[in-house]
């Protein structure tokens, strides 16, 4: 049995993960995991927890809160019209396909190895929201054919290496093709659940040593991270859309860019013992 003291530790550095990130979700329209992978991993790193599965933990459940989320905001952009769904529905096998590559590889590579990935692809991710401008475009219309063949599987795969929904890759790449912003983060909200379904039934099927599984966990999935980050990032994600409409978002998503770009260097440092 767990003690009570660990478990309380653990409640209050969820309810403030949770905080966190649905502020800043809600101001700067960033999917949760960018944020909640490098946040449970230092938590369960302090409350001591460790061994070669950490990092799938952390990316299991960061997915399982993606399911709620995407839906809950799919939902509310569909209301608004916002939603393009002629993309969501071609482009929603590739993406599920992607997915399940993603986990069949995640299970088999090391806590360390996914440190790497992470923090490689989250400075990427970061230099884009800092210095990526509205205006670039790679052609006029979303890809059909090969492309979409190609381009699909691979947002839904790299997605499940980080942990996060479809934002940190989707919107770029259709604002990239010229979809206007607003429908493509709405879009891309519902490329979070094609990436997160899939992929959490495969980490609820993963085995995890003792020393990487923090309490309350089924297969990769922490219950009590996912339950208390979810009530959190619900309750918190209103206040981040007010300041949204009184602050701009733009400078501050440049800043946040800049410090997820230090958090992933940092992911880096140690995934190479540093």
């Amino acid at each position: 049995m767990f003690e009570t003291g660990l478990l309380i530790q653990m409640a209050l550095m969820m309810l403030a993960i949770g905080a966190f990130a649905g502020v800043l979700a809600g101001l700067l329209g960033v999917g949760g995991g960018i944020i909640l992978v490098p946040a449970f991993f230092y938590m369960f790193s302090t409350l001591g927890f460790s061994g070669d599965q950490l990092m799938q933990v952390c990316l299991a459940t960061s997915l399982a809160t993606i399911i709620v989320t995407s839906l809950r905001s799919v939902s509310s952009h569909n209301k608004k019209g916002a939603v393009e769904w002629s993309i969501l529905k071609t482009w929603a096998i590739g993406i599920a396909i992607g997915a399940v590559i993603g986990v069949s590889t995640v299970s088999g590579l090391r806590s360390t190895v996914l440190q790497a990935i992470f923090g490689g692809l989250a400075i990427f991710v970061g230099l884009y929201m800092s210095f990526g401008k509205n205006h670039w475009r790679l052609g006029p219309e979303m890809p059909t054919g090969i492309k979409r063949l190609i381009l699909s599987p691979l947002l839904g795969f790299m997605s499940v290496l980080m942990g996060i929904g479809g934002g940190s890759f989707g919107v770029p790449i259709m604002s990239l093709f010229n979809v206007p912003i607003h429908r493509a983060v709405a879009t891309a909200a519902g490329f979070g659940g094609l990436i997160a379904v899939p992929s959490v039934i495969g980490f609820l099927l993963l085995d995890i040593a003792p020393e990487s599984r923090p309490p309350y966990t089924i297969g990769a999935v922490n219950l009590p991270a996912f339950v208390l980050t979810i009530s959190m990032t619900l309750l918190t994600a209103p206040i981040g859309v007010k300041l949204a409409h009184k602050l701009d978002p733009q400078p501050l998503k440049r800043i946040f860019g800049v410090f997820l770009v230090l958090v992933a260097v940092n992911m880096l440092r140690k995934s190479v013992g540093f």
